[in-house]
């Protein structure tokens, strides 16, 4: 038991992590001032130019054996990767930030039916309900925004929202590999898609360009490098719930900066889904381990194989 609550821990300080690093990924998209491909192509290609030379730092000579063990699991987890990036920012660039980030509630969701259906991963009775609650935002974000010519964007949002849970649930599967390439993979993908659909990559402003660098160098390599390690110590539906946090952290950091306020039912669906996400990981502390099937065996760190 002390050896799955350590486990636990480990999984919700990555994650956490995670979310606050990338919680101004959407301020950045929304202050770069360039067409969406173009803006997929940048974020995919740094980021996956960073990562590369980060392993590459880490490991060494024995990087390139190291990529290839991530194999068809890997090539599955960049793609969703990438086709999930490329929505997510059409989702943006059509609807609020705070639409998209209380869309996103639906990922837990997705990701504990998906769980189920192809790992036999049981999810816990508090995860469920903290799950429930989540629908219920999105519930009542769509209440308050249809009719208003953000359907679009919301839908982008939604299925972005379940392409990510997928890509969890294909981490969980594989979490005795280390993963992290699948991420530089992925940005890649989404740069050539980019590139097949009309990214400019030449045609930005140096000011942007600075900000491209601070989104694609370091805030989208670090953050989902994270990610990509937290569902080898927590159920995918667990991880996912953690990363709802954004949620609540993008649309402030908007607000804060563009004073784009969000409307009374977006600010109630993320106080619910802000304070279940508390709740829960306080309760999970408690019981860390117990509705496990079997714990995962220790990983290694982000520099190891």
């Amino acid at each position: 038991m002390a050896a799955a609550s350590s486990d636990h821990v480990r999984g919700i300080v990555l994650t956490v992590t995670a979310v606050l690093v990338l919680s101004p990924d959407a301020l950045l998209v929304r202050l770069i001032d360039t067409d969406p491909m173009t803006l997929i192509f940048w974020r995919g290609a740094l980021s996956a130019l960073a990562i590369l030379l980060a392993l590459g730092c880490l490991w060494g000579r024995s990087t390139l054996a190291k990529l290839l063990l991530i194999g068809r699991p890997g090539l599955l987890a960049g793609g969703i990767s990438a086709l999930g990036t490329i929505l997510f920012v059409y989702a943006l660039r059509n609807t609020s930030v705070a639409n998209t980030m209380v869309i996103l509630a639906a990922t837990p969701l997705f990701s504990a039916l998906l769980s189920r259906l192809f790992l036999g991963e049981r999810v816990a009775r508090r995860t469920m309900l903290a799950i429930g609650v989540g629908v219920g935002g999105i519930l009542l974000l769509f209440a308050g925004n249809l009719g208003q010519g953000t359907l679009v964007g919301d839908l982008c949002a939604l299925a972005a929202a379940s392409l990510w849970a997928g890509n969890l649930v294909v981490l969980r599967h594989a979490r005795s590999i280390n993963m992290t390439p699948a991420v530089a993979l992925g940005g890649a993908l989404a740069a050539l898609l980019a590139l097949l659909f009309g990214a400019t990559p030449l045609a930005v402003a140096p000011a942007d360009f600075g900000l491209l660098l601070l989104l694609g160098g370091l805030v989208l390599p670090l953050s989902f490098a994270l990610i990509t390690l937290g569902p080898r110590h927590l159920p995918a539906a667990e991880v996912s719930l953690i990363l709802l946090l954004e949620t609540f952290l993008g649309p402030l950091w908007v607000w804060w900066a563009l004073g784009e306020v969000p409307n009374a039912p977006t600010i109630i669906a993320g106080a619910l889904i802000l304070t279940t996400i508390l709740l829960h990981s306080l309760a999970s502390l408690r019981g860390a381990g117990s509705y496990l099937k079997a714990t995962p065996k220790p990983s290694p760190s982000l520099g190891e194989a």
